[in-house]
């Protein structure tokens, strides 16, 4: 009526009619493992790494520890997806890329076809540790060392070069075997320690054949071991025996017989075994 106040409306609003819509339901897929035949090529499944996952895994694989009794599934199963898997590196897998490689490697070569043409053509033996485990962290400490395995008779050194080497090396020499092995565990990465072995069996190869001033003023008492070359048993013989036949023969059976029986009794001892063969 016109007794009645006008209402002011500043927000002009309209009366607007709203219909409730119908919340549309997803139905869930099943998982891809119910529709896999068992002759699937699971390469084409799994081709690559990549974290697990359960519906691409037609195999009923649990980890984890429950207090009911049962370990955990492997849906929703975090354990499963933090540590690595080798699913991609199946036999057959690893025979496709065989066949994939082949085309870029050459045939194995004739003359090593047994170990021993390997050890001849390759005599050094390098060892290093790879590990594969589940932790915060993929790196382990222990992969870093290196190990590298010489025999002392493909190095060709001379007398003094030998005796120097073997002096240097200490420990590290197997008389038994005949091999040097050096280990490095130094440097934080293994291509580092790697680099710093060789290094180390190069420095000391070549230090071998150095001859310092003073290594040439030892005289018989300051040896390590009986050098019968230098020793006064050989020049007395040697004065021996041209005194009685003017000529002087190093590879007479007699004379070398002599020399083994001398320089095991100074580097052996006086034992009694060693005298014994001799009498």
């Amino acid at each position: 009526s016109d007794d009645e106040f006008r209402v002011l409306d500043f927000k002009h609003g309209k009366t607007v009619q709203t219909t409730k819509k119908k919340r549309q339901v997803h139905k869930a897929v099943p998982p891809r493992e119910l529709k896999m035949s068992f002759d699937q090529d699971w390469t084409s499944a799994w081709p690559g790494q990549r974290t697990f996952h359960p519906a691409s895994v037609p195999l009923p694989v649990r980890q984890g520890i429950s207090k009911l009794g049962t370990s955990p599934g492997k849906f929703g199963n975090a354990e499963l997806m933090k540590i690595p898997n080798f699913l991609h590196l199946t036999p057959p897998a690893v025979k496709k890329h065989c066949v994939a490689l082949k085309k870029f490697c050459t045939p194995w070569p004739d003359d090593l076809k047994t170990d021993t043409s390997c050890r001849e053509h390759f005599p050094i033996e390098i060892t290093t540790s790879n590990f594969c485990h589940s932790s915060p962290s993929i790196r382990n400490p222990l992969s870093r060392i290196v190990t590298i395995k010489v025999p002392l008779s493909v190095l060709n050194l001379d007398k003094h070069a030998k005796d120097k080497f073997l002096r240097l090396v200490g420990e590290r020499y197997d008389e038994r075997t005949g091999i040097v092995t050096i280990t490095t565990d130094k440097c934080p990465l293994k291509e580092q320690n790697y680099d710093y072995a060789f290094y180390l069996l190069a420095a000391v190869f070549h230090e071998s054949w150095i001859t310092e001033p003073w290594e040439k003023e030892k005289s018989e008492v300051d040896m390590e071991y009986y050098d019968w070359d230098r020793s006064r048993s050989k020049s007395n013989v040697e004065k021996y025996i041209k005194s009685c036949t003017n000529s002087f023969d190093v590879t007479h059976p007699t004379v070398k017989e002599y020399k083994e029986a001398v320089v095991t009794l100074f580097d052996q001892g006086t034992l009694f075994f060693f005298i014994l063969v001799y009498l």
